[in-house]
């Protein structure tokens, strides 16, 4: 049976997550909570559906509200079986939910029983992210601003959007972001920013997110202007960003990304000693097609 989640489910979903987590191959977009309360909380913000047996809860997923649209979280099932299992009809009856909105759907390479389902149920892939890791002592070896050049740990917005624009991001809905958002994302403790300025003119910049608990930051956007290329600039930002997240002991590992057709990324990465870690496919479920 099928129905909506309820807080007695929360036990069982929790056992779900935990199984996702055991397995890097078996991992979707989740919620990022653990605890039973927060987990609560989480769950309240979109709809929240489960299957469940005579043996109890077997299978998750949930909608929630993402840049244009909407997000799926999960669907997580133990013994989906290879072609998707019992995630095929939990997955029908979210989709009945969209009202027309586009669905984004993020799944591990190799979760093999979830893209099955996910494109039955009418989602298609849009590109494949590989995420790299390193230590961030080998990152930040040589860290040096080049003469001529200084940092900040701030942008104004406005040549924050003009980078962003430039390098062709496909995060775009931060280019709508008003400038109380702005302000709000980097007085957050745990996102930074370097950025790499020649003269007045800004070149690049890495964004950094902090994640204590894993001992681990991220590059979440590394951007270099167009015209600035070929100068070493994305190898000399990684330093950098290694050597502001080395400064908070709590943190030991850089990891970065590349979406399947930055092959210069990727070079970079692989030269700088970053090591593959684990790819994650996005998929999209149009809201005009399903409509």
């Amino acid at each position: 049976m099928i129905r909506s989640m309820q807080a007695t489910d929360i036990p069982d979903v929790l056992a779900l997550l935990h199984w996702m987590d055991a397995a890097p191959e078996r991992e979707v977009f989740a919620p990022d909570s653990r605890d039973p309360r927060e987990l609560h909380l989480e769950c309240e913000e979109g709809l929240c559906l489960v299957e469940e047996d005579d043996d109890g809860v077997r299978a998750y997923c949930a909608l929630s509200p993402f840049r244009d649209g909407l997000v799926l979280e999960g669907p997580i099932a133990e013994n989906a079986g290879s072609e998707g299992g019992s995630m095929k009809a939990l997955l029908g009856r979210a989709v009945q939910h969209t009202d027309g909105q586009p669905v984004y759907a993020f799944s591990a390479r190799d979760n093999l029983p979830v893209r099955a389902a996910l494109e039955k149920a009418g989602f298609a892939p849009l590109h494949s992210t590989a995420f790299y890791s390193a230590p961030l002592a080998q990152i930040s070896r040589g860290a040096r601003v080049p003469d001529g050049m200084r940092t900040t740990d701030s942008l104004p917005i406005a040549e924050y959007r003009a980078l962003y624009r430039a390098a062709e991001d496909a995060w775009a809905g931060r280019l709508d972001w008003t400038p109380e958002q702005y302000a709000a994302h980097f007085a957050d403790d745990t996102v930074r920013l370097v950025a790499l300025w020649r003269g007045n003119h800004p070149v690049g910049f890495a964004e950094l997110e902090f994640s204590p608990d894993d001992a681990r930051a991220d590059v979440t956007y590394l951007a270099v202007h167009p015209a600035e290329r070929g100068q070493g600039l994305g190898r000399v930002l990684l330093a950098l960003a290694a050597a502001e997240a080395q400064s908070h002991p709590e943190l030991r590992t850089l990891r970065v990304r590349a979406h399947d057709h930055l092959h210069s990324a990727r070079t970079l990465y692989a030269r700088m000693g970053f090591t593959h870690c684990r790819s994650m496919v996005t998929y999209l479920l149009d809201g005009d097609e399903e409509a």
